[in-house]
């Protein structure tokens, strides 16, 4: 068991951002994380997060998965210094974001399953895909070995195909994941959008949050309103000189403007 007081950091923000489906708050204090076959639970008090694991666990995976040793106090001094209101706004409401450094195929999964759905949906599904195969994240093998009665009880709808098409790909090799994994971000968005059911949104996700590519800049309907009605259609992340940190300016606008919504 660790306890840190960490800069930038705030685990509520970061389990209602959008990025994550298996964060689940248990407590009025306490957080239960899920990636792949870890587990996690944090208690905040007084300042300082319990983190229930040794330090030898922490070092070897959660301090990369939180993205700690990124300076997001640099980060946000940037966006700042880009002088625009909105983007002031959203910084100092979601001043403890992170992004975090996911398993690729995890994310992947989770961003298929995202179209056309929300949050509490998304998070059931999982639950239940992982249930299913003995709470661990399924393969793509694991997936294509379920019994179709078992994945239709998940309530997937369309997503199920592509999700069988995906796991299809990855296992006979067509679509390769450590290939992927080593691409710059204009070739894993050419690349992802080769899969039956990845369009421009879910290939910018799983390049943001699975592949930690923080230029992608993910468009769903709460950053096209953002867009529209706060820019007037008009936003530019080069005029602002934060094209190259676009996804983490993304993800200021959209915590801060859906949770104002709430």
């Amino acid at each position: 068991m660790l306890t840190l007081a960490l800069k930038d950091f705030d685990i509520e923000q970061i389990s209602e951002s959008g990025q994550c489906f298996r964060m689940y708050r248990v407590a009025d204090d306490t957080w239960e994380i899920f990636a792949l076959d870890r587990f996690l639970k944090i208690r905040r008090r007084e300042g300082v997060y319990v983190f229930y694991c040794d330090q030898n666990e922490f070092n070897d995976f959660w301090f990369d998965y939180f993205d700690l040793q990124t300076d997001y106090g640099e980060i946000k001094k940037r966006i700042l210094a880009a002088n625009d209101e909105y983007l002031i706004k959203a910084v100092s409401f979601g001043s403890g974001l992170r992004i975090l450094r996911q398993d690729l195929w995890e994310v992947m999964v989770s961003f298929i399953i995202s179209q056309q759905n929300n949050i509490p949906r998304i998070k059931n599904c999982l639950k239940k895909l992982c249930d299913m195969n003995g709470g661990k994240f399924p393969t793509p093998s694991d997936f294509l070995n379920f019994r179709e009665e078992d994945l239709d009880s998940v309530k997937l709808g369309y997503r199920k195909n592509y999700l069988l098409k995906i796991s299809e790909s990855v296992s006979n090799s067509s679509f390769d994941l450590a290939k992927l994994r080593k691409m710059n971000y204009p070739e894993a968005m050419k690349y992802l959008k080769t899969l039956h059911g990845i369009g421009d949104k879910v290939a910018n996700c799983v390049a943001l949050f699975g592949m930690h590519r923080i230029e992608a800049f993910p468009i769903d309907v709460w950053i096209k309103r953002i867009i529209d009605t706060r820019y007037s259609g008009n936003f530019s992340l080069k005029s602002r000189k934060l094209r190259d940190i676009g996804g983490i300016v993304q993800q200021y606008m959209f915590f801060y403007e859906r949770s104002s919504k709430v």
